[in-house]
Order: C-alpha cells, then structure tokens, then sequence
C-alpha cells in the first residue's frame, strides 16, 4: 500500500489515496512479442559504437566522469545552478502534511502543461474539503512523488464526476514575439523572365 498524501484542511488532517491514471488504464494498451523462428521470444540488444559488436540486456550501464576523467557515485554528485551555485533539493510531498492555503485560478491551472494525473480517495472525512470543491475551488502547492531538484505544480481539485483529482505538471513557456508581423514578400517572375522564352517544350521529346 502506497503512503497517503496528507493535507490540511480548515485545520484538520485530511489522509489521501492515490492512484495514478495513466493511458493504459484509459484506453488499454497492446503488447506486441517478437519471436524467432524456432518460437523463441526475442531479446532488445544495442549495437556498439564500433558497428559489429552486439550488447545484449544488462551489458551497458551508465558512468559518471569528472572533468579530469576520474569515476565519480552518483552520491558524490550535488545539483547546481547555471551560476555554480548549490541546489538545495526538496523533500518528498508525502513526508510532511501539506497546507492547503493557496488556491489558483483555473487560468492559472490551464497555463500548466500536465504530466501526471492521480485519482484521490479520502481514507475518511474529507467531507468538508469535498464540499470546498465542489464549489470549483482549486488549491495549489509544490508536489515532488520522491524528492529531488525542484518541486512540481500540484492541483488538487474535483473533476465533473465527483472524484478528486491531483494534477501535476509544470507552467507552459510562452515567448512573445510581437504584435507587428511582417507579411511574406511575393515577387513578379514576370517581370525576371528573359525575352526570349528558352523553356522547354514537351511537344519536341
């Protein structure tokens, strides 16, 4: 059983499922086996970069190089900014009980590109936080499943069927470019053409 979600709501504790919904289990999904002639199921392999050797599954993996060549864990490693400076990483969601004090617009909703849906489902209570959204309330608060650099744009909110719904993803990035465009250029070949027409004629081949 997977570790509730817990939120806070007009004060009290409020213990969450959740179930992730993912196309497979909207839509279903198609495994396709490829198999040999003998009936044999065939296995992924990687061709090396000498163009004849063959690495089968669990034969390559990948390192970790300091600027001078030397082998460094993955442990060693610390995230940084584009200026150098030290990342602090944030914790896991599910390790501390989240506040339910912001709410967003549903613009504001809207102008996120959602990675993740999950399907919420109260362990008990919950009634008066399904009573805020059913007004259309949506909150908003910083989500990370297990940690890690930077947190991700949560939403909790209440789909049209009743169900709670978080939504996870991240603020979409729009580039104004101007409110003048510049038409395209058409040129009159007319007026480029020689006056001797030198084109060739189908009728003669």
């Amino acid at each position: 059983m997977a570790k509730p979600l817990v939120v806070e709501f007009q004060g009290a504790p409020v213990n969450l499922d959740l179930e992730k919904v993912d196309r497979t289990k909207l839509y279903g999904y198609v495994e396709t086996i490829v198999q040999d002639e003998s009936g044999k199921p065939c296995e992924l392999a990687t061709l090396a970069g000498d163009g004849h050797s063959i690495v089968g599954k669990g034969g390559s993996g990948l390192a970790y190089l300091s600027h001078d060549g030397r082998w460094r864990k993955k442990s060693e490693l610390r995230p940084v900014d584009l200026q150098g400076k030290l990342i602090v990483p944030v914790r896991s969601t599910f390790d501390s009980p989240v506040a339910l004090d912001q709410q967003a617009t549903i613009d504001e909703y809207l102008s996120h590109n959602i990675t993740s849906t999950y399907l919420l489902s109260p362990q008990e209570g919950g009634d008066e936080l399904r009573a805020e959204l059913k007004k259309g309330t949506i909150y908003h608060f910083p989500f990370s499943y297990r940690g890690g650099v930077e947190a991700s744009a949560g939403f909790l909110l209440m789909g049209a069927d009743g169900n709670l719904f978080l939504c996870v993803g991240s603020p979409t990035a729009f580039e104004f470019i101007g409110l003048k465009a510049t038409a395209a250029t058409v040129t009159d070949e007319t007026d480029s053409m020689p006056d001797d027409d030198e084109s060739l004629d189908f009728s003669m081949v």
